[in-house]
């Protein structure tokens, strides 16, 4: 029962699981492999005592991509496994200090636009995508009128699954978006099933051992700040599934530390970082599966299909505009993730000190800021966030505070739940 269970989680997570090696060019067979070795790894750590799958992180897809076209696979991924050490070491100070010194460090000002510039810094590859073309916009591979026609159906049954499916359906949104626009490349007679044929049912996955490039390290470290605080409310909402407190048994600290070391692992092979699953714990709460070896179960099942060729070939035949469809809607969430944090946190942008950091953050993020000295750069994500950081330990809390400002009416609102996007 509980291995049927397992997979069952697994079929959950599976659409967002693979979806982002597909997105990034990256091996959707390797990310299985990751995906079950970084959740055996945080059970380990956390003495199996927290019913969550780890899977790959949606957060990291506008930097893998952009690591991917700038240094590599292999550089990319030594950055991703700095930015698993940034959550091991993270988890140290939490251990030792609290959690009180993370919030001080990466307060809401800081925290929100750094999300946001993650979303939208590579959106024009997701518009790209979705009229067929690469990421970058250079070749046409699809045509352009049949693109649109997939990517729009990826995108509206994606959002349509989201809004209005009832019970287990609304936890595979995704799910239901890449079959739908994979069903649609079918009707045109767009898809290439040769390399399917061509693939074996027994296959290792395509490792790739990560290399170490100071640039790529330094760009992919600020990525991990975001992620790392979200971690927090994903320990919290499924403390609140299973009314047991997970913050304190058996704590942040080795939550994020599995966390850490699990992407750590999935780095190591090529896979992308790991995260948990919000889906997952959606389906702990529609099932009352508490049972941490059910997640154990979901691991073994990942890391067994992990293996079957032919299933990474089928994955690879999904034509752009699918991907690009969907990824519209997942970038834009991202960004609305970060701006909400400003929101719900009621970050004042009226105070002169808050909309300083907001504003240059932003504008470094996606106007492409870099400085560099020789072969050392740092840009994009890597230089707003080290910028955001530097801003909010700086500048004084009473920055335009003696200004006179007319008068304001604030109006309350309810605060709005959101679901982080993985």
């Amino acid at each position: 029962m509980q291995v049927l269970q397992g997979m069952q989680m697994l079929f959950v997570a599976f659409g967002a699981l693979v979806l982002v090696p597909l997105l990034t060019g990256l091996d959707p067979n390797v990310a299985l492999f990751g995906a079950g070795i970084g959740t055996l790894i945080f059970q380990i750590i956390t003495k199996r005592s927290v019913p969550i799958f780890l899977a790959s992180s949606f957060a990291f897809i506008a930097p893998i991509l952009y690591g991917v076209q700038t240094w590599g696979i292999p550089s990319t991924m030594g950055g991703l496994m700095a930015a698993g050490f940034t959550y091991v070491l993270l988890s140290a100070v939490i251990r030792v200090r609290g959690i009180a010194v993370i919030h001080k460090l990466l307060p809401p000002v800081v925290v929100g636009p750094v999300i946001m510039v993650i979303g939208l810094g590579l959106a024009p590859i997701a518009v790209n995508m979705a009229m067929g073309k690469t990421g970058d916009g250079s070749i046409q591979l699809i045509d352009n009128d049949i693109a649109l026609i997939i990517s729009a159906v990826s995108l509206f049954v994606t959002i349509g699954v989201s809004i209005y499916a009832k019970g287990f359906f609304k936890l595979v949104p995704i799910m239901a978006g890449v079959i739908a626009g994979y069903s649609t490349s079918l009707a045109f007679g767009i898809i290439d099933f040769s390399p399917v044929s061509a693939a074996t049912w027994f296959a290792f996955p395509n490792f790739t051992l990560p290399e170490f490039n100071i640039n790529a390290i330094l760009f992919m470290i600020p990525v991990a700040l975001a992620p790392a605080i979200e971690h927090v409310g994903d320990v919290l909402a499924i403390s609140n599934v299973t009314g047991k407190d997970y913050l304190k048994k058996p704590g942040l600290h080795r939550t994020l530390a599995g966390d850490g070391f699990a992407t750590m692992a999935a780095s190591m092979v090529g896979a992308p970082p790991n995260t948990t699953y919000s889906e997952v714990t959606g389906a702990v709460m529609l099932t009352k599966a508490f049972n941490p070896v059910i997640m154990t179960w979901a691991a073994v099942s990942a890391i067994t299909l992990a293996f079957v060729g032919k299933l990474g070939a089928v994955l690879q035949t999904f034509p752009v505009p699918v991907m690009g469809g969907i990824m519209i809607l997942l970038f834009g969430t991202i960004a609305t993730v970060g701006l909400n944090t400003l929101i719900i946190n009621r970050v004042d942008l009226h105070k002169s000190r808050n909309l300083v950091i907001v504003a240059v953050t932003l504008v470094f993020g996606i106007g492409g800021m870099a400085f560099g000295i020789g072969d050392f750069s740092l840009q994009g994500v890597s230089l707003c966030g080290l910028v955001a950081i530097v801003l909010n330990l700086v500048l004084p809390d009473e920055l335009g505070e003696n200004q006179v400002v007319d008068h304001v009416e604030v109006v309350e609102h309810p605060e709005v739940s959101t679901t982080k996007s993985e």
